[in-house]
């Protein structure tokens, strides 16, 4: 039997062909995977787990493909850091850091849900995908669709950084700049999806391509020694990442491969673009969208598709949210760089930021073993904090310039 039942509506429960649809012809409502969990119970074990390959494949029972993996064999099981350092300045006994600015191959955790994406295309027939995106998601599908040997259009805001477009153009799909945000961006390629029989990854596709995010919550928890955090800080555009998380664990937890799960899911956001955790610190069970404005692109999505879904499972898990200004989240790309030697983009400058409110807040407590997650890496944001990081000291080739600039005594060795 399947382990794919069908594709049901998250609002009235309609069901579907697992086919490359993504919204109910009822209702409008979103789609998303409905498995056979009673049958996925009877192989699954934790044994099979850690046998299996060294990457997010190892969790294939619980992904949305068919058959075997064709596209990202490395993708995921990126490190879980022990984070001491920032622990220790933050005033926590235990915190993890989920980094995935080493992701393969394009360093963001979009490496996960487009190594989905595509294999379930490919399933499905496709030949051409394509997607909208802030940036690191146009990375992923133009290094994915490359190494599949598959056509490629990726399109992107017209003010994205430099280092993401280039991270677009060296492997050669059709880049289209869009004269607006992403929202914008996104409105023209659901018209396109439309028309063309193209998979686009977060538009048609986008029921399997977001399971590839709860592979996040299962590393976790296995690197944790088959244990849930306590507490979770997540990054949040369009919301789903958030989603996916408490999805995952929620599952390991359906399936006996975790006792229990009580974490927390708690949802960052920046100033600038911060739909989803307005709504939650103003009581609201609802968000109204934005017009961006912040230097954390990755996550500026100014109408969240998944931004209700966010606020329902942060309530869901007694979870909280805040958001963090534009220097806050360069002072949490360095403080993060600082303590534990990870350059992260400025969504990772976000989630340090928000983790260091809530600690601050007493939402966090010192004892509750809590996980960070690092989403990108900081060589493609590199505009955002290049002026707040000072510039080298410049000498003279000589041994006399170095001791006058730093004021070296000639017996000692020290500074004088």
């Amino acid at each position: 039997m399947a382990k794919m039942k069908a594709l049901v509506c998250r609002e009235c429960g309609k069901e579907y062909p697992t086919k490359a649809i993504h919204v109910c012809d009822m209702c409008f409502g979103p789609l998303e995977v409905k498995y056979n969990y009673e049958e996925i119970k009877k192989t699954i074990s934790r044994r099979k787990i850690e046998d299996g390959p060294l990457s997010m494949w190892r969790y294939i029972d619980l992904l949305p493909v068919e058959g075997a993996a064709t596209v990202g064999p490395h993708a995921g099981f990126t490190p879980m850091v022990r984070a001491r350092n920032l622990a220790a300045y933050l005033g926590l006994d235990e915190l993890y850091l989920k980094n995935d600015t080493v992701n393969h191959p394009t360093l963001s955790f979009k490496d996960r849900v487009v190594a989905v994406a595509l294999t379930r295309a490919r399933e499905l027939g496709f030949e051409t995908v394509a997607c909208a995106s802030t940036g690191n998601l146009a990375n992923s599908v133009a290094a994915h669709a490359a190494a599949a040997g598959m056509q490629c259009y990726v399109f992107i805001p017209g003010d994205l950084e430099a280092a993401k477009v280039l991270g677009n153009l060296i492997y050669r799909p059709t880049v289209v700049e869009v004269e607006g945000n992403y929202d914008d961006v996104n409105r023209l390629c659901s018209e396109i999806a439309a028309e063309h029989h193209w998979a686009f990854v977060n538009i048609n596709i986008r029921p399997y391509y977001a399971e590839g995010s709860k592979t996040l919550a299962y590393e976790t928890v296995e690197q944790l020694g088959w244990r849930a955090p306590d507490q979770v800080v997540v990054p949040m555009a369009s919301g789903s990442l958030l989603t996916k998380i408490w999805k995952g664990l929620n599952e390991l937890r359906a399936l006996g491969l975790v006792s229990e799960v009580r974490t927390r899911i708690n949802g960052a956001q920046a100033e600038g673009c911060s739909p989803i955790a307005a709504a939650y610190m103003e009581g609201r069970d609802f968000f109204r969208p934005v017009k961006p404005k912040t230097i954390a692109k990755s996550l500026a999505i100014g109408n969240p598709a998944d931004g209700y879904y966010a606020l329902k499972a942060t309530a869901e898990s007694r979870g909280a949210m805040d958001m963090v200004s534009d220097d806050e989240v360069v002072e949490g790309i360095k403080l993060l760089a600082q303590t534990e030697g990870i350059f992260a983009e400025t969504a990772g400058g976000v989630t340090i930021g928000v983790l260091r409110k809530l600690v601050k807040q007493g939402i966090i407590k010192k004892s509750d073993v809590t996980v960070a997650y690092i989403t990108g890496n900081g060589l493609k944001t590199q505009e955002a904090v290049i002026d707040a990081v000072g510039r080298p000291v410049r000498i003279q080739p000589s041994l006399v310039s170095f001791e006058r600039t730093f004021k070296m005594g000639t017996t000692g060795g020290g500074i004088t």
